[in-house]
């Protein structure tokens, strides 16, 4: 029996491995949407760098099946005006299921599964509950090499942005979430993230920005050029 899936796409590490996962279980991935708001609060939805969604699902092989869906960024409303785009898709896009990449928030998950249900799809959320230490480790191990494009918290320091996380820096994140309070894989918004990397990609995704900041502990990587190549690197200013 064929399993259709349509994934929910920020872009960043957890929509990524959610995708990867899916492709995994042996998921046809029919609609890739990635959402987005048009204010930066959105209770929902990833904000930052949405638009190189275009670039990372070219770099998949996936632009055929790729739909942006702007929403308000207005608490519940963005949840009804998602539902209604997403329906509208699948009159045109067979899928059964629902991929997204949450790992506790259980406000986004109730949400997902209420949309699920009315479309009469089954909801995969594969890094759901996990350990999210270990997670950060995991997708290191499985292939994903991201940036962190945004932080929102106090505790993480802002020359984190920009640079591709790795075993190191992934140890420094966990420090300085026990040290500060914050979710350490910024499942309560504290950050954002941005792939480069990963098994599906046939190139990989190279960047050059400089950090930009917003406010106090608010910063965020602002990218002037993103472009597919072989060996991805982020040229960042100071």
């Amino acid at each position: 029996m064929r399993k259709r899936a349509c994934v929910f796409f920020s872009g960043g590490k957890d929509s990524t491995y959610a995708l990867h996962r899916a492709y995994d279980e042996g998921y046809e991935i029919s609609c890739i949407a990635s959402v987005k708001p048009r204010r930066e609060d959105s209770y929902m939805f990833h904000y930052p760098l949405v638009e190189l969604t275009k670039l990372q699902v070219e770099a998949m092989g996936f632009n055929d099946r790729h739909k942006i869906i702007e929403v308000s960024g207005e608490k519940e409303k963005e949840i009804l005006e998602l539902y209604n785009s997403i329906r509208v898709i699948k009159d045109d896009i067979e899928f059964d299921t629902l991929v997204i990449g949450g790992i506790s928030s259980r406000y986004q998950q109730k949400r997902f599964k209420v949309i699920a249900e009315k479309l009469e799809a089954h909801l995969f959320n594969p890094q759901w509950n996990m350990d999210q230490e270990r997670y950060l480790y995991h997708l290191l191990e499985y292939g994903i090499v991201f940036i962190i494009s945004q932080i929102t918290s106090y505790g993480l320091p802002e020359f984190l942005l920009g640079i591709p996380v790795d075993r190191s820096l992934v140890k420094k994140i966990v420090e300085y979430s026990k040290r500060y309070g914050f979710n350490p894989s910024f499942e309560g918004g504290e950050a954002e993230t941005f792939v480069l990397k990963a098994p599906l990609y046939k190139h990989d995704i190279c960047l050059r920005g400089n950090v930009v900041k917003i406010k106090e502990f608010e910063y965020h990587f602002g990218v002037v050029e993103a472009y597919l190549c072989n060996n991805y690197t982020v040229e960042r200013a100071l």
